[in-house]
């Protein structure tokens, strides 16, 4: 197995809540994870149908049937136990009782804020990292901008098949080949679950719709727009994207706040978690195809967004990251939100690094009064890390 970067903040979490939740997409190995580490605890799966009718019909007998310790595994699918374990903790009191996992983050949030707030640890698990499969360490995200992760091998995939494959665990568990596994992948469960929760009757709009969005990945968000071109609603497909981003299949990147007297762009940045996915919604059929791509540079602007997500969610922490444009078009893809100076990072998909890549770097510590060696980061398509004007520049594989 590999090892995941969430593992040891599950373990520090029980050990001081009764109940520890780990949320995330549908084959990103969340059962895979709480079954390795809490190897002693006994579990059930909510999507067997016998245990799910027990516990509907008999909660409190269902969780009785259990020891101190025990993994519920897709629990959503029985909200009624939620009122339960909550008469249990509080009876009990007792660190580490209840493992729970499901993939479906808005109907699992809901229910933890109705009847666990302030027992239940939260986390949350996204397929893996380019570190967790390269088995390296992991880079902090306070660092980048700052120094360089320790000297490692340059991987032996190269940039382009790594963006075709994704990094949903079963592809490289059981090196499947990447699109027919997600083209299963989307039938199953990114249509089921999704069209569940909103009781979807016209598959063909929703199915545009994400076809819509992946189109419009790494772009302003224009739900009027969008809402248009699918045939639907302002209001659906607010909907619908707002479950989208709850099921782990897209995240909006904020707008930076700060204007420095500049009127700013207000619209949120839209995203897909997975490239690989990204890649099938786009009918990319091959990874040399990536090569010469329309959308190679949003495709890998993606990939660079979900990694700095995953550093901060496989720790625990929040991802304070935003991205910042003014009214005339000067833009900075990222900023890190951290102390004692937001870090701008560029993202440029070529393996040659131009002057122009310093560009929005440049406008932003002129305009916030930083320091020409203030940190600030760039990653690209190449394989070299270096410093340079002041920028540190990172491999797309090293940071």
């Amino acid at each position: 197995m590999i090892e995941r970067d969430l593992t040891k903040s599950l373990q520090k979490a029980a050990a001081a809540y009764p109940v520890v939740t780990l949320t995330g997409p549908r084959q990103s190995g969340k059962t895979t994870l709480v079954r390795h580490v809490f190897r002693d605890y006994q579990y059930a799966s909510l999507e067997d149908p016998e245990l799910r009718t027990f516990a509907q019909d008999d909660p409190r007998g269902f969780l009785r049937q259990f020891n101190r310790r025990v993994i519920l595994d897709e629990v959503q699918r029985v909200p009624e136990l939620f009122s339960f374990i909550q008469v249990i903790v509080d009876e009990e009191d007792m660190a580490g009782q209840f493992i729970l996992t499901g993939s479906q983050n808005f109907l699992l949030i809901n229910s933890i804020n109705q009847s666990l707030a302030g027992r239940s640890a939260v986390f949350h698990l996204l397929p893996f990292s380019q570190n967790e499969l390269a088995l390296a360490d992991v880079f902090p995200l306070g660092l980048i901008g700052r120094g360089f992760p320790p000297a490692r091998p340059a991987p032996d995939i190269d940039l382009k098949n790594c963006l075709f494959a994704g990094f949903y665990p079963r592809i490289h568990d059981k090196n499947l080949e990447p699109q027919e596994w997600l083209k299963n992948y989307y039938k199953t469960y990114v249509e089921r679950d999704v069209r569940d929760i909103l009781n979807v009757g016209d598959l063909e709009a929703f199915q545009r719709f994400v076809g819509l969005c992946a189109g419009r990945n790494g772009q302003l968000l224009n739900l009027s727009s969008l809402a248009w071109d699918c045939g639907i609603t302002h209001t659906t497909a607010r909907r619908w994207l707002s479950v989208l981003e709850a099921s782990f299949i897209v995240m909006l990147l904020r707008p930076h706040y700060k204007n420095f007297r500049k009127r700013l762009v207000k619209s949120p940045k839209l995203y897909f978690l997975d490239t690989g996915l990204l890649c099938y919604l786009l009918r990319i059929k091959s990874a040399d195809e990536l090569l010469f791509h329309a959308a190679r540079g949003s495709i890998f602007e993606a990939f660079v967004v979900s990694e700095l997500y995953k550093k901060a969610l496989h720790h625990g922490k929040d991802p304070d990251c935003s991205f910042w444009r003014d009214s005339a078009g000067h833009e900075v893809d990222v900023i890190i939100d951290i102390s004692p100076q937001p870090v701008p990072l560029e993202v440029k998909s070529g393996m040659t690094v131009a002057a122009d890549f310093y560009k929005g770097i440049e406008y932003w510590r002129k305009l916030s009064g930083a320091r020409e060696d203030s940190p600030a980061a760039l990653i690209y398509g190449g394989d070299n890390s270096v410093v340079r004007n002041g920028v540190h520049i990172y491999a797309w594989w090293n940071f």
